[in-house]
């Protein structure tokens, strides 16, 4: 274990072990329910570091996860890659930490993990947080052109072919990109090209690299939307709170996604901000705002930030 040395609070390095590899964790002291952020494909956990420092100096512990696979966990070779595994690895995070009762907080693919913790262990979920998520199919769910061309089972060749093509890779990165930024502000679109876009890149730049992960999850997406679908009915009997903060610029995550996922919740809230996909950059004040003021009490409304 070792201490930060960048602009981030001071933090301990963790390797949880997994079947085959480990898990690197950053764990930031504070004291309450812990909040573990979880991050969603083609990223990894450095998405929330304009986020911790607000939640940390607030006194609350944070605890952010790569995703076997992804950003500097390990990526054992022929690794098989789920949302199944990503699932285990939270739980295997909070055993090892000794976590008694956490917060988890899903963006994008992350959803389906926060989500289903907090159904197979109530008693250790103190709520669960969304940030443009999806979980099961919902009016307005539109996923991104790049993400979909790796989830079509029919194209799956073509998808390995811009794999092993780091020039095309790019460009299909690139398009994205540029997709993601429509309705940002300036400083917005600087803050991504700036942060956010060398995190994506520097995760298929390493070697190894997120690649093989990133393939086989978009792969899943279709499969694990559906099971998801199957379990809404076991979410809607959850009496486990829902925080849903979300950027009403996402051109693919639309809000109507976050409002389905509200309507479905015993106890939910939801926060609209004037953000994109990433919330926990767009808006890190506000989001750890709405965070630390854990104000639940408001079921079923929504709230424009």
């Amino acid at each position: 274990m070792s201490e930060s040395s960048n602009m981030l609070p001071a933090f301990t390095e963790h390797r949880v072990e997994r079947d085959r590899g480990s898990l690197y964790v950053r764990d930031f002291p504070g004291s309450g329910p812990a909040f573990v952020v979880l991050h969603g494909f083609p990223d990894n956990s450095h998405i929330y570091d304009d986020l911790i420092p607000h939640l940390v100096a607030a006194g609350r512990r944070t605890i952010a996860i790569d995703f076997l696979g992804f950003g500097a966990s390990d990526k054992p070779e022929g690794a098989r890659y789920s949302f199944d595994q990503q699932l285990g690895d939270l739980e295997a995070v909070v055993e090892v930490l000794g976590l008694e009762k956490i917060i988890p907080v899903g963006h994008d693919a992350g959803g389906p993990a926060a989500v289903n913790f907090a159904l197979r262990h109530p008693e250790r979920t103190a709520s669960v947080c969304l940030m443009n998520a999806f979980y099961g199919d919902a009016p307005g769910l539109r996923v991104p052109e790049f993400i979909e061309l790796f989830s079509n089972k029919g194209l799956r060749a073509l998808s390995r072919h811009f794999l092993a093509s780091p020039q095309q890779f790019a460009w299909l990165l690139g398009f994205q990109r540029d997709q993601m930024q429509v309705g940002l502000s300036e400083a917005q679109k600087a803050r991504y090209m700036d942060f956010l876009g060398p995190i994506i890149d520097n995760n298929f730049r390493q070697r190894p690299s997120a690649g093989p992960a990133f393939a086989q999850m978009t792969y899943q997406l279709t499969d694990e939307v559906a099971a998801n679908t199957a379990r809404l009915l076991e979410f809607r009997r959850s009496e486990v709170s829902l925080l849903l903060i979300w950027g009403k610029h996402d051109p693919y995550l639309h809000v109507s996604v976050a409002e389905y996922m509200r309507s479905n919740a015993r106890h939910g809230v939801l926060h609209v901000l004037d953000a994109g996909h990433w919330p926990q950059i767009d808006a890190a004040v506000d989001v750890a705002r709405i965070l630390l003021a854990g104000d639940l009490q408001t079921f079923g409304t929504i709230i424009q930030d």
